[in-house]
């Protein structure tokens, strides 16, 4: 659902030329460094891109999925270390908030957010709970007018900037399964809440994860997201469909972007007298790649606009994170054979893709997992 053409294309145009005049130009300097350059975060909080997706009354963009998915894919085109820094806000780091919180909580921390004054996390994944996330072992003890909490999330994105932490913890200590799981909002500086060591990862320098720690740390009965318990595992399904659409559409920026640099590297560079473009065997690798972005990005479109219709997109939200980030495996595997040895060559940018776009099958749920989600919804259906 597109709501003002001219708007839009407006908020596209400004994103595409910060892409290519501020971040491209910057993305060595990002891997070198593992940091976003203050003025470009500066920059970022100018164009509104860390409230895209939250209302406007509360100080964001209130961008429709559509709107959302066309925007990611112009600021994919670029590291995706830049994304990340944004991305939760507009993402995971938020949506809980969005979906289900109170008005008090909204009011509090949206507009905030939706500034860039603050940095949102989410914290669900555990050591011992990853894919499986309704295992998570966190604990919330009621005490008083708190809640005491005790254990440890793993591979929190943007950990290390954050200022409020969306929690997953396990209110109903004798209960098992999704239904003694609760949301909470857990705030920087909170008494018994300490960060781990920044990890250091295969790709995506620049964009920060670490272990989050939590000892008899004492979060507010009010920072119950939605002030009820046992249904925080229900609002993190509702944030990850929709962040998985978000990471598809990622994954179709980021794979045209390295078919954009194979194609120009296959007509600049010359073997047997001719440009290698010019051979069959690599035009089949840069026509499978069209041909699979083609269908990511529409995948992903009629699930932005089904979504926006109303309509359940578990499935669909799968299929598109399942597919896009597959894609966009292959589409780098080919842009660095298309490059040859300057592909295995930091100087290039098809080097750091390869290994930064590893990630998108696995977080936000897993290419397995995606696939246990599409068969047993498709069972679920079948049997109704």
């Amino acid at each position: 659902m597109i709501r003002d053409p001219e708007t839009l294309n407006l908020l596209l145009d400004s994103v595409s030329r910060f892409v290519r005049e501020r971040l491209v130009p910057n993305e060595a300097l990002v891997a070198e460094t593992d940091e976003i350059p203050a003025d470009i975060v500066a920059e970022m909080r100018e164009l509104g891109l860390f409230g895209l997706s939250i209302p406007e009354e509360y100080g964001g963009l209130n961008l429709t999925m559509e709107e959302e998915v066309l925007v990611a894919f112009e600021i994919a085109r670029t590291s995706p270390a830049f994304r990340s820094l944004i991305g939760t806000n507009n993402g995971i780091g938020s949506q809980g908030i969005v979906i289900d919180g109170t008005e008090a909580q909204k009011l509090h921390y949206l507009p905030r957010l939706a500034a860039g004054e603050i940095i949102g996390s989410f914290a669900l994944t555990e050591p011992g709970s990853g894919s499986d996330a309704a295992s998570l072992r966190t604990t919330a003890v009621r005490d008083g007018d708190y809640y005491v909490l005790n254990g440890t999330k793993r591979f929190i994105t943007n950990a290390p900037e954050a200022s409020i932490f969306t929690v997953m913890a396990r209110t109903d200590p004798e209960m098992k399964g999704a239904g003694a799981i609760s949301a909470f909002i857990v705030e920087k500086g909170t008494p018994g809440l300490s960060l781990g060591k920044i990890d250091k990862k295969m790709g995506q320098k620049g964009a920060h994860t670490c272990d989050v720690i939590f000892e008899n740390c004492r979060v507010p009965v009010a920072n119950v997201i939605g002030g009820k318990e046992g249904v925080g595992f229900k609002t993190a399904m509702k944030v990850l469909d929709k962040g998985r659409l978000h990471i598809a559409a990622v994954c179709v920026g980021a794979a045209e972007r390295m078919l954009e640099d194979a194609l120009r590297y296959a007509m600049e560079r010359v073997q047997f007298g001719k440009p290698i473009a010019e051979f069959q065997l690599i035009q089949a690798m840069l026509a499978d790649s069209k041909a699979e972005i083609y269908a990511a990005r529409s995948m992903v479109l009629d699930a932005a606009r089904r979504r926006d219709a109303k309509e359940d997109i578990s499935t669909e939200a799968s299929c598109c994170k399942l597919f896009a980030s597959e894609m966009c495996g292959r589409v780098a595997d080919r842009s660095v054979q298309i490059h040859g040895g300057a592909g295995y060559i930091s100087e290039y940018a098809a080097e750091r893709f390869y290994r930064d776009v590893r990630l998108f099958r696995i977080y936000e749920g897993t290419t397995q997992i995606q696939q246990l989600v599409i068969a047993r919804n498709m069972i679920k259906a079948a049997e109704a």
